[in-house]
């Protein structure tokens, strides 16, 4: 049922509000006044989110303001905005939330640290919306609901009406805009439900940093020694999978920060991506996918509504969302210490670097800055080799500051807390095959029980991190890359390409880099 709860402060005179309703409700709602919303076999929410499909990054704004526009890293991630655009926008929302007969809100925290968190609210026109993000923020207790007052940061989300294209500095019909003064952000032309998760996300982005916290996107783990793990990784390297271990705590599966007391999630949930999901290879996120799980975009049977995963005919980035606890071994709260290992994951297509390395708190803020995964070959129409991605901080899009702020802040807390890092190929060896899961996970296992304290390292001349020769439950001639190649000149020319790409990526950041920092990346043969 509504509540008597009002939005008048805003400019919202709509009476009917659903506010922190109750999963029923919003499955009711939904069902009967939201296209394309279905029940699936095992309970979850299918739901369709219309044309968008995923989040528009190059139709998302910041607002250039005196107080923070010298913080902010200008350019094609984050695209200026003037306070008057940003006001009409604004303006267009509220007519359209004016127009609707009745409105959700979602008043949650961001942050399970409570010295560290952010009051959010949600105002959304769709059911989908409003449960969707409940399961992505953390729910307050019905004392803490009553005694919320007034928010941080607010989200408008009108978008199921578009913006105006011929608005200055509008690119389409969508428009995302943040307003760190006004700590607004204003949505308009996407329904897709990512960009209020993500959105939220850049907002911790910029605050943290300026508390000495680094916010980071990846997702974390904690052993029974209470011993923490932090995974960095691209779409495609692993980074859900690979948090998901049963013998360890789930933190989180996607943004945390890392304080001087220790490492907290961001989030009340998870939110997975769908594709290929099965029971076999993802028992976690399979059996999360129940009643309360939003799935969003997925091909389903109409007669049995039973879900096929494979199909992707609406996107391939069909997504389950649900609440953390969904997961059966979680560590809850979503709090823990400082990290003792950091694994940087990427799935390199070139066959060149090694499965497992250890790497010096410089070599981590390299790679760390860089970003770096790659496709392979025939994964997409028109890649015939494989293709080199960079993305700084593993999560360029939702960064604020210069990668260098959250680089620093990296090396600082390594270097303070003696923290292990490491980088962890789950792509291509020299034989053409990927790495097997099974020898990942190993080497994972091999980073957690400290086997790799008391092997022999061979040193990456171009790289200059230290390659193990050793690991259990891995066959060593996979461990070092050059074995695994038959054509040796091959490999060669193939490393130094990959060291070109690396370095070529790299040039945009060394104006703003410490110097030990860009020593730290790989160099040719004849530099090496």
């Amino acid at each position: 049922m509504a509540t008597k709860f009002d939005l008048h402060q805003y400019g919202i005179e709509t009476e009917k509000i659903y506010r922190n309703s109750s999963v029923p409700v919003l499955y009711e709602l939904g069902l009967r006044l939201e296209k394309g919303t279905a029940i699936s076999d095992v309970g979850a929410l299918m739901t369709f989110s219309g044309e968008k499909t995923g989040r528009s990054p190059k139709d998302k704004r910041i607002v250039r303001h005196p107080d923070s526009e010298n913080n902010i890293d200008w350019g094609d991630i984050n695209i200026g905005l003037d306070e008057h655009t940003f006001m009409v926008n604004h303006e267009r929302a509220l007519d359209y939330l004016n127009t609707c007969e009745h409105l959700f809100v979602v008043d949650a925290y961001a942050g399970w640290d409570p010295n560290y968190r952010i009051k959010t609210r949600i105002v959304c026109t769709r059911a989908y919306h409003a449960l969707f993000m409940q399961n992505m923020l953390i729910m307050p207790t019905e004392e803490e609901l009553a005694n919320f007052g007034e928010p941080d940061y607010v989200i408008l989300n009108a978008g199921q009406f578009p913006a105006n294209r011929y608005t200055s500095e509008m690119t389409s019909k969508t428009s995302v805009d943040l307003n760190l003064e006004r700590k607004e952000i204003v949505i308009l032309g996407t329904e897709y439900a990512g960009e209020m998760k993500k959105g939220i996300f850049s907002i911790m982005n910029y605050l943290m940093p300026l508390q000495d916290v680094l916010p980071m996107h990846c997702s974390a783990n904690v052993g029974e020694e209470g011993d923490v793990t932090i995974l960095f990784g691209l779409s495609g390297t692993g980074k859900t999978t690979l948090s998901a271990d049963p013998k360890r705590k789930l933190i989180g599966d996607d943004e945390h920060c890392w304080t001087d007391d220790g490492t907290f999630n961001i989030e009340g949930g998870c939110y997975a991506k769908a594709i290929d999901l099965s029971a076999e290879k993802e028992p976690d996120i399979f059996n999360a996918i129940k009643f309360g799980t939003v799935l969003e975009n997925v091909v389903y049977d109409k007669q049995t509504r039973a879900v096929d995963y494979t199909d992707v005919s609406i996107t391939q980035n069909t997504r389950a969302s649900y609440p953390i606890q969904y997961i059966d071994n979680v560590q809850m709260p979503c709090v823990a210490g400082h990290p003792v290992n950091i694994i940087f994951l990427t799935c390199d297509a070139f066959g060149v670097l090694p499965p497992v390395s250890k790497l010096t708190p410089e070599q981590a803020s390299y790679h760390f800055i860089s970003g770096y995964t790659a496709k392979v070959a025939g994964t997409e129409m028109g890649v015939t080799e494989p293709q080199a991605t960079f993305s700084a901080c593993f999560g360029a899009a939702f960064m604020m500051w210069h990668p260098n702020k959250y680089a620093e802040l990296l090396a600082k807390k390594i270097k303070g807390h003696k923290v292990n890092a490491w980088l962890v190929n789950t792509g291509w060896n020299g034989t053409g095959s990927r790495m097997k899961l099974k020898h990942t996970r190993a080497m994972i296992d091999a980073i957690h029980h400290g086997d790799f304290d008391n092997v022999a390292y061979v040193k990456d001349e171009e790289f200059g991190f230290q390659v193990p020769t050793e690991c259990p439950g891995v066959p060593s001639e996979v461990l070092v890359p050059i074995n695994t190649w038959d054509d040796k000149e091959k490999y060669a020319v193939t490393k130094n390409k990959l060291i070109s790409l690396f370095a070529e990526n790299f040039k945009q950041f060394e104006g703003g880099v410490n110097p030990e920092i860009l020593e730290a990346g790989p160099k040719s043969p004849e530099l090496a």
